[in-house]
């Protein structure tokens, strides 16, 4: 699903205009429609209070057709007219005239604060004043209104997009309406992916409404939604002949003193993720705890009880992991940096081996091609630079996937992966449940499994990402969030294959 600035969509509504061809009043009929299906398949009573907040343009349109589809199902909405401007659009102006001649809605201009109506808490209210567009904060009597809705407990439904939202510019101190839903059209919004906007955004659904496929197909973006159509080409059938060569050989280094589950988990993960072998190069006293939690595991043993310090080999692996619960000591240091220099193997890098990097940022430049880096957004400030929000981080994140050849997955609700040619895709699956300890260890190993299998490294972080948020979610459903443990996504990889 492709993820489209404001210019774009309105290229892809004129698009569909000349080439289906559809008058535009009537496109937005079709918009419109989509909101009263999706309105009416949750309504169970027709004895509801609904106040619809419409502007004087395209969004303002939308409100004004879908109260003329309520009222035509015998449920009266009552419509006010937020005057922030002279002009009204002329889609807007048409539904305003039918809304007018062709049924008994009551209709109000607001003009200031004095025209605001009683809010009760029972009513549901529609924001359909700005949607997307918005150039510049909401000021006035307009700012004051949403301030106003923003008080009441009423469920808020907001078309397009909640009115205040800014594309490409961080504006949550300013007024927003906070919805409780958001439909938006075709395509997603940008700012859904940022956690800035969650308060304002809601639960938020797509609604299709159709816009022409040629367009669609052709245009060119930079961002995209990791949906399930996205990833189950990636997933490969297995052979009736293949045996465990077929399917790699994984190094994973990890652990070290009192962080031994991290490399516990991180193994765990691997294997359940289908790679064909798995070593785990472990500080010795974990030696005891991998065998017994995890006897399908091969175990290189360090010289170091506490920590990793030197591997003897590291060419004969398929794909090579490091970071889980590694530590910092000055011997892992040089260890990890032997690693980076000399592998010519898939890579991708965790945790502690994230944090050795923004030690030594010069190595970046030493990492081979489309290796693969997993920062929170914490680790992520301290590898490549603190940024003043979600969007100035996503193009920093951007800017340095181009610059040193390297693929960054950037964790978080819709985990944003970033691919050398400027690309990034938002992760679908996922949940706060996952939000608990080692569960980047649990990503870590996903990803190393995928690489081993000699998937790309772009098919392993976009495939990686979606069964890890997807077993998060299977594991959130049977267990709740709450009561969530990392090993309970790993428990549930299985299931997530299954399923795609």
């Amino acid at each position: 699903m492709k993820i489209l600035p404001v210019d774009k969509i309105r290229e892809a509504d004129a698009f569909t205009i000349e080439n289906e061809p559809v008058d535009s009043i009537d496109l937005m009929e079709r918009a419109a429609s989509k909101i009263y299906e999706w309105f009416m398949q949750r309504c169970k009573t027709k004895e509801v209070s609904v106040k619809i907040f419409c502007g004087i343009g395209n969004n303002g349109g939308d409100g004004l057709a879908l109260a003329r589809m309520l009222y035509a199902t015998n449920i009266v909405p009552q419509v006010f007219v937020v005057h922030y401007s002279e002009k009204m659009s002329l889609d807007c102006e048409t539904n305003f005239n039918r809304l007018k001649e062709e049924t008994e809605v009551p209709m109000y201009d607001v003009f200031s604060e004095d025209d605001f109506p009683i809010i009760y808490d029972n009513d549901i209210l529609i924001d359909a004043i700005f949607g997307s567009g918005l150039n510049r904060p909401i000021e006035g009597f307009t700012a004051e209104l949403i301030k106003y809705l923003n008080k009441s407990n009423g469920i808020k439904i907001a078309i397009d997009i909640p009115s205040g939202i800014m594309e490409f510019r961080s504006n949550s101190q300013q007024p927003i309406l906070k919805a409780d839903y958001t439909l938006t059209f075709q395509f997603p919004k940008l700012s859904f992916m940022f956690p800035e906007y969650d308060p304002f955004v809601g639960k938020w659904e797509v609604l299709d409404i159709n816009l022409h496929k040629d367009y669609i197909d052709n245009v060119e973006t930079l961002n995209f939604f990791t949906t399930k159509d996205v990833v189950k080409p990636i997933l490969r059938k297995r052979s009736k002949f293949s045996h465990k060569g077929t399917y790699g050989h994984a190094l994973l280094v990890a652990g070290s003193s009192g962080k031994t589950g991290a490399a516990l988990l991180s193994a765990e993960s691997c294997m359940k993720t289908g790679v064909g072998l798995l070593t785990t190069h472990i500080p010795s006293d974990a030696l005891l705890p991998m065998q017994i939690y995890l006897p399908e595991t091969m175990i290189d043993v360090d010289k170091s009880k506490t920590h990793c310090t030197e591997i003897n080999d590291i060419l004969s692996y398929t794909a090579i992991g490091v970071g889980p619960g590694l530590g910092k000591n000055e011997e892992t240091v040089t260890l990890l940096k032997k690693i980076v220099q000399e592998s010519t193997q898939p890579l991708v890098l965790d945790a502690d081996a994230l944090n050795i990097m923004a030690d030594n940022p010069t190595w970046l430049s030493f990492l081979p091609d489309n290796t693969i880096l997993t920062p929170h957004p914490k680790e992520f400030d301290r590898l490549f630079g603190k940024t003043y929000d979600s969007y100035e981080r996503l193009e920093l994140q951007r800017k340095m996937s181009v610059v040193h050849n390297i693929i960054i997955v950037q964790k978080g609700a819709h985990t944003a992966i970033t691919f050398p040619n400027g690309t990034c895709f938002f992760n679908s699956t996922g949940n706060p449940g996952m939000a608990t300890a080692g569960s980047g260890d649990v990503l870590t190993g996903i990803i190393l499994s995928l690489l081993a299998q000699r998937y790309t490294p772009q098919e392993a972080a976009l495939l990686g990402v979606y069964i890890h948020g997807h077993a998060g979610d299977i594991a959130a459903q049977e267990l709740g969030m709450e009561t969530m443990l990392a090993r309970d996504i790993t428990r549930n990889i299985g299931k997530s294959f299954t399923s795609i």
